[in-house]
């Protein structure tokens, strides 16, 4: 079991609710340390010695060892912590959530993340409608092509047959943020039956962006 450890998150961050989707799958104890990113805290004096980039999650254990990106916490949780294992015991299935997971952490929501949405509107003079445009295009088309490959491989109720993965971690929080910006999600009909079977459980529903403590603004 591990020690006690301590999660620098903002509860709207998609990466940081894959995060906390993990450790409640795990059953893992943390202290939640909210990190507001509207008000720039990831960038004050205090927080920016934690960290060389300057961003959320960011899991630290009791030790004081720091762990950043959240597909790097996750598969260290499942490395000291390995039950449930949210990566298969085959390698060509490991692959496969892998890619399907990275489809989500390094196709979609790096063109649509918070600091990408700002520098265009504030660096670049994007209005808001141009910005939705581009967020919905990009989302939507992200989302399409995540639905291609579940349809390859095994078919079950989550993103790899009927086992909780790391790639629902990563599915559930990119759909949320496409339902806050009001993206369709319309003729995707395996993603959406994957979102709504991962929201009934509790390590999802009661780890969302809504049920944080500094839920807020």
């Amino acid at each position: 079991m591990l020690k006690p450890m301590k999660l620098y998150n903002y509860f709207r961050s998609s990466a940081s609710y894959r995060v906390r989707i993990a450790l409640a799958i795990k059953g893992l104890t943390y202290e939640h340390a909210p990190v507001n990113l509207l008000r720039a805290e990831h960038l004050l004096p205090g927080y920016a010695t934690l960290t060389a980039d300057s961003l959320v999650p960011l899991l630290v254990l009791d030790g004081g060892e720091a762990i950043t990106q959240s597909m790097a916490i996750i598969e260290y949780l499942d490395e000291v912590c390995p039950q449930p294992p949210l990566l298969p015991a085959d390698a060509l299935g490991r692959a496969r959530v892998r890619a399907l997971a990275q489809s989500v952490a390094c196709e979609i929501h790096p063109l649509n993340n918070l600091r990408v949405l700002k520098f265009l509107v504030n660096d670049l003079g994007i209005n808001e409608d141009d910005k939705l445009r581009w967020y919905t295009h990009w989302v939507r088309q992200g989302l399409e092509a995540f639905e291609r490959q579940l349809q390859t491989g095994p078919v079950g109720i989550f993103c790899h047959g009927h086992t909780l993965t790391m790639a629902d971690c990563l599915l559930v929080p990119q759909i949320f943020n496409a339902q806050r910006f009001n993206v369709s999600l319309d003729g995707l009909e395996k993603v959406q039956s994957v979102f709504d079977a991962c929201m009934a459980l509790p390590a999802f529903s009661q780890t969302q962006p809504s049920a944080c403590p500094d839920a807020q603004g």
